[in-house]
This record gives structure tokens, C-alpha cells and sequence, in this order.
């Protein structure tokens, strides 16, 4: 398990947009923002820091989110793609993952590959 990632990001309202939405389902908020920095995760504890960046395109990352089960991952799908994500293989079985791993996967306005299962 992580402690907490941290994102460069090119447009941190979209970004903050975009995972505020995707990671409602899984129980994540906006738990602190500035002008150059955002802090998403459960209450009072942001694990996902997104950092403003203007500067050169940044390599795409791949992040997993834990999700409590196959509904929370099917919303995490939909509402991230309400808030301006891009599907990236929607809510389903993986069996080539395992028998039992189920997920949904989204691209972020950064062109971050984001996922949520439910192992």
C-alpha cells in the first residue's frame, strides 16, 4: 500500500475536476488546494497530490485505486468520464489479471492511465 502519490499536472482545475469526480465513488474529496497544488483522498487524509506544472510534457504515469466493490468501480468509470476522462477499457473482469480482479480504467487530462478494482 501507498502512503501518498504526487502528480505534475497541466491544468490543475481540470485535474481537480477529474478526480474529485472519478474518486467519489471510492470515497476520496478535495481535502486541501492552493494555487499550485491539490490534496484528494478520504477525509483529512490526501494520499493523491496533484502539483501544477507549465513546463515540458510529462511521461504518463499508471495508478491503481482500491475500490470496496464492482459498483464503486463502475462509478468511478462514469464519473470520470462525466468530468472529462477518456475510457481506457470500462467496468469489467480481467480475468488475464486473475479470476477474480475487477476494474475500470480511465485517461486523466494529463494522459495518466487511472484505475480502480476491486480485487
Amino acid at each position: 500500500m501507498y502512503d501518498h502519490i504526487g502528480l505534475k499536472v497541466g491544468n490543475l482545475d481540470a485535474s481537480i475536476r477529474f478526480y474529485t469526480a472519478a474518486l467519489a465513488p471510492l470515497g476520496h474529496i478535495l481535502c486541501s488546494k492552493d494555487e499550485v497544488s491539490a490534496g484528494i483522498g478520504p477525509k483529512g487524509e490526501p494520499v493523491l497530490w496533484l502539483y501544477l506544472d507549465k513546463g515540458a510534457a510529462n511521461a504518463a504515469a499508471h495508478i491503481a485505486f482500491r475500490a470496496a466493490d464492482h459498483a464503486a468501480v463502475a462509478r468511478f468509470h462514469s464519473e470520470g468520464l462525466k468530468a472529462g476522462g477518456r475510457d481506457n477499457g470500462g467496468a469489467g473482469a480481467r480475468t488475464d489479471y486473475s479470476p477474480t480482479y475487477y476494474a475500470a480504467f480511465l485517461i486523466d487530462p494529463d494522459g495518466n492511465n487511472v484505475e480502480a478494482v476491486c480485487p
